[in-house]
């Protein structure tokens, strides 16, 4: 994996979170069509820039977690 890949995809990742708001990962990586490596390179990517939040909601007793932009 290059890492002009790794900024490429990390670019998608932000553009969808940036178009859709918080987003799971599963929905993420759907909306973004990145495999796991290539999805979690990015968000590395994203994460030690400080684009990128994981917020934890408990609904209905449960502890989802979303992804989102850092404000």
């Amino acid at each position: 994996m290059e890492i002009n890949n790794i900024g490429n995809n990390a670019g998608l990742i932000w553009n969808a979170l940036n178009a859709n708001g918080k987003m799971t990962e599963t929905k993420l990586k759907k909306e973004t069509g990145l495999a796991s490596a290539e999805f979690y390179a990015a968000l590395g990517w994203l994460a030690r820039e400080a684009k990128v939040a994981v917020v934890v909601e408990t609904r209905c007793g449960k502890d989802c977690e979303y992804y989102t932009l850092n404000a």
